[in-house]
């Protein structure tokens, strides 16, 4: 094949990227990749429902966000590919092999700018919404388990209010406050729940008096009415650290699974867009221009 000096230098000067073309079909794929992103976002929503036995579960709404996950990357991806490679420049007199190079990384570099936009829109106006919802209920599911745990902590001894009053319970009215009794018996559940757990003797016998004065129990009897009650207690604060534990576990694997499957995603739509991109390249170049003659009279 003779190819002509003028054909050989302007093929060696120009740049083989489309940069307009590119633009044009990262737009196409973001803008299509927002409105699937928010379209599975309301499905999901309306399928999710506070009432128990009822609504899509967890697992459920997980595999169909991961279906719906890929199904938006494949089809926004694929458009934009395509049309990067459709209105990309004709390259003459260029070897099939670097025609085919070339319509792949446009694709590619489509998918990329396409991703990049995405990402900022959606982070951008989805996040607030979605972020809203989920903190409200890790709040739900949290919250005992958090007021809880920080009475532990010693953070706040009223927490435990329902298990101090317990210890004074008695069927003749009180004639002078227990302010003083139940804060003082607070500050020691306090103190040991956030320790070893294990009430020293001594602070043992002292709110064993102290209630047995109050209630007109017998010292024995104060003592395994502390015994239970602190142990309730106890076990509410056990429950509730093993719950955030359970929670914050729970959350680290759907993090995990999240990013693991966004990543697989990512990899479908950037072999989509690519492919794509050389299947509207070869269209481009299948197009035959059609030449007009006008007659002058």
């Amino acid at each position: 094949m003779i190819t002509s000096s003028s054909t050989l230098q302007e093929s060696s000067t120009l740049s083989g990227v489309s940069w307009g073309a590119i633009f044009a079909g990262a737009a196409a794929a973001a803008a299509l990749s927002l409105i699937l992103v928010l379209l599975g976002f309301g499905l999901g929503f309306s399928a999710v429902s506070p009432w128990a036995d009822s609504g899509v579960s967890a697992k459920g709404l997980g595999i169909s966000t991961i279906v719906w996950l890929a199904f938006t990357q494949i089809v926004a991806s694929g458009l934009g590919g395509y049309i990067a490679g459709r209105l990309r420049v004709k390259w003459a007199n260029m070897h099939g092999d670097e025609v085919y190079f070339r319509d792949t990384a446009h694709g590619f570099l489509a998918w990329a700018v396409a991703t990049l936009v995405t990402a900022m829109l959606v982070v951008g106006s989805v996040s607030s919404v979605v972020g809203g919802g989920v903190k409200a209920g890790a709040s739900v599911a949290s919250g005992a388990a958090q007021a809880v745990g920080s009475a532990a902590q010693g953070v706040k001894g009223d927490d435990f209010g329902y298990y101090v009053d317990s210890l004074f319970r008695d069927d003749r009215p009180v004639a002078v406050s227990d302010d003083a009794a139940h804060g003082v018996v607070a500050r020691i559940f306090t103190r040991t729940l956030a320790n070893d757990g294990q009430l020293a003797p001594e602070d043992r016998a002292y709110l064993a008096q102290l209630i047995s004065q109050r209630t007109n129990l017998s010292q024995a009897d104060a003592e395994a009415r502390i015994d239970k009650v602190y142990g309730d207690a106890r076990k509410a604060v056990e429950d509730a650290k093993l719950k955030a534990k359970q929670a914050a576990d729970t959350a680290a694997k759907v993090a995990a699974y999240t990013s693991l499957w966004t990543f697989i995603s990512l990899l479908i739509g950037a072999f989509f867009a690519s492919f794509a991109a050389t299947y509207g390249g070869r269209r481009r170049d299948a197009v035959v221009y059609v030449e007009t003659e006008h007659f002058v009279r």
